[in-house]
């Protein structure tokens, strides 16, 4: 099982000098891969409340770095180690630019690229793009086959509802070849669908742990309906912890309490046949230093071994 590690990209720590430290100290300790997510802004009166815990949405959510110039500006400070989005909310972006961004963001960094990507929920952000909340799912649908189309084609000629591409050249293509992996977060039906028609792996985040698996299932059969091998399909699965000194006793929830408890986590993860798992300590509390962070990510790569 592959380990990540999300990266300082949220919240007063985030900056310069903290993603060069977290980045090469993951490397050094062989962690797989980096990982950023996704956030616009955060609503003042929110139109929805956030899908996690008691609905309020973290602080750090207010200062939020953007993740391809993230990713990119570690690829500079790195060598080796995997670079992904967990994730993208793909309805969010003209998928035209995204592809050459997301090109561009392979090439620098010599082919260690990851796509993860998600539709979004939250209303003030659809709002503040300019587009539209309803349509997200038929976007997303879309703005994958365009993605697929430059990544794999010249020249490029594509014609859907909501984007269009004359007969074009288009490039860089990507290093990975026919293109970088892409993953996607699903928990409805239809976007659980699209896992399986699209994407090479499912990234749950928030699903206990005893529900993956037969989620998973359901994804495999889906996609032999679309005629793809079910068993190359990767898991993902994202741990959002929250570290504490104290054991939980009642009700506990997957990745949180004391590390020895997080520990049985990664052990059950492991047993799910995950063939990743990406651990985010940014929200946890104590995380107020990039000391602490390191020291998190040391003691989780020993966890874990």
């Amino acid at each position: 099982m592959r380990l990540g590690f999300a990266l300082p990209q949220v919240g007063p720590l985030a900056g310069a000098e903290a993603l060069i430290r977290v980045a090469k100290r993951a490397e050094d300790l062989e962690f797989d891969s980096l990982w950023v997510l996704d956030r616009v802004l955060w609503p003042v009166d929110p139109q929805s409340p956030y899908p996690v815990g008691d609905g309020t949405l973290p602080e750090q959510y207010k200062n939020v770095l953007d993740p391809l110039e993230t990713l990119t500006f570690v690829a500079a400070h790195t060598t080796k180690i995997g670079l992904g989005t967990s994730v993208l909310n793909i309805p969010f972006y003209n998928p035209t630019l995204l592809a050459r961004r997301l090109s561009t963001l392979d090439v620098l960094s010599e082919g260690r690229l990851q796509v993860g990507f998600g539709n979004g929920w939250s209303p003030d952000e659809y709002e503040a793009v300019g587009t539209s909340l309803k349509t997200r799912g038929k976007r997303a649908d879309e703005s994958l086959q365009v993605l697929e189309a430059i990544w794999t084609t010249d020249p490029v000629e594509f014609e859907g509802e909501y984007y269009r591409i004359p007969k074009s050249f288009i490039g860089p293509k990507p290093v990975q070849k026919p293109r970088p992996p892409i993953f996607m977060a699903a928990y409805v039906p239809a976007a659980l669908r699209r896992v399986a028609q699209y994407s090479d792996g499912w990234m749950p985040v928030g699903i206990p742990l005893g529900g993956v698996a037969q989620m998973f299932d359901g994804i495999k059969e889906m996609a032999q309906e679309f005629g793809r091998d079910p068993e190359k399909l990767d898991l993902l699965v994202r741990a959002n912890l929250e570290i504490s000194d104290s054991p939980i006793d009642n009700e506990r929830a997957d990745f949180t309490g004391t590390l020895e408890q997080i520990k049985g986590d990664i052990t059950a993860t492991r047993e799910l046949g995950a063939t990743d798992l990406l651990f985010d300590v940014q929200f946890s509390p104590g995380a107020d230093s990039v000391d602490q962070m390191v020291e998190w990510m040391e003691q989780l790569r020993e966890l874990a071994r």
